[in-house]
């Protein structure tokens, strides 16, 4: 970084910590924060924004002094956080704060900054060409039923690399993980014992690859509550698809080939899901609509 990246990015950082120090109770400065501080920085982040950091890219860019800004993307989102529209609306506020009075010196100034962009693009790509460009992958899961972060239980996830090995992690206590990777393209499978293993596809750009909705796998965990007669567990689960499903819910049960269609009440579906039977495992949900965080109208087939 030069002087003035270095300058706008230490300035960043004490917006951050008094951004963040209105509404929480930590150390001024930022550099000092680690536990729970992070933890609750990263809740009140995604809170504001919709996006997130990991632990380790805080660790990298914020506890230290590096040697680059990070990516124009992480800026945006930090940006947001401090109250601007993005990277460049910070820096151009900031930049028009400290503008030295001396016309000379601002011509010269001007020119410099000219001269620095004409070359950038030719440096960037220089750069890019000897190093490869590292991304970093960020998700959460969610409980596609409950529209509630996955945090009870850690999942097992496996990232498929090409020509390589996979790499085996785990979610952390806010149901989120974080991978580096000079690939602009992450493929993962995440599995749960309570919900239905799936295989992820997301590229670098892709503006929805935060957040993983997961679908519940009401058979193991039927299983798991007849197996040791968890009969409290088995009610509460009824009671939360009682909760879940609206009184008048329209639900549909698919044939294959197009055999037709049959309706089932909430009560019938509620008992369906409930009895782990050969046909609640082939079991698969088609479409569910919401409205008031009610299931309003749901289709599923029997495999």
């Amino acid at each position: 970084m030069n002087s003035q990246e270095t300058y706008l990015f230490s300035l960043l950082k004490q917006h951050i910590t008094t951004t963040f120090l209105a509404s929480h109770t930590a150390e001024n400065d930022i550099r000092m924060w680690k536990g729970n501080t992070i933890t609750d920085f990263q809740e009140d982040l995604r809170r504001k924004t919709k996006g997130s950091i990991s632990e380790k890219w805080f660790y990298t860019y914020i506890k230290k002094e590096t040697a680059k800004l990070p990516r124009i993307d992480m800026l945006n989102l930090l940006s947001v956080y401090v109250g601007y529209n993005n990277w460049n609306d910070f820096v151009q506020q900031h930049v028009n704060k400290d503008k030295i009075e001396d016309s000379s010196k601002k011509a010269k100034t001007s020119y410099q900054k000219f001269m620095w962009l004409l070359l950038l693009p030719f440096v960037a790509f220089g750069i890019y060409r000897l190093y490869p460009t590292e991304n970093i992958f960020s998700f959460c899961f969610v409980d596609a039923d409950q529209q509630k972060a996955i945090t009870k239980i850690p999942l097992d996830i496996v990232i498929l690399r090409k020509h390589e090995s996979p790499v085996y992690i785990k979610t952390d206590s806010l149901g989120c993980f974080s991978y580096t990777t000079t690939e602009d393209e992450l493929r993962f499978v995440v599995k749960s014992p309570y919900h239905k293993t799936d295989t992820i596809v997301r590229h670098i750009n892709s503006s929805n690859h935060k957040t993983v909705k997961l679908q519940t796998d009401d058979y193991a965990l039927m299983l798991l509550y007849y197996a040791n007669g968890n009969k409290e567990d088995w009610q509460k689960r009824r009671d939360q698809l009682n909760m879940l499903i609206d009184d008048q819910a329209q639900i549909y049960r698919v044939f294959k080939n197009n055999l037709g269609i049959e309706l089932y009440t909430k009560k019938e579906f509620i008992n369906l899901l409930t009895i782990p039977t050969s046909t609640l495992k082939k079991m698969h949900v088609l479409d569910k609509v919401y409205v008031d965080n009610k299931i309003v109208k749901l289709k599923f087939m029997i495999q």
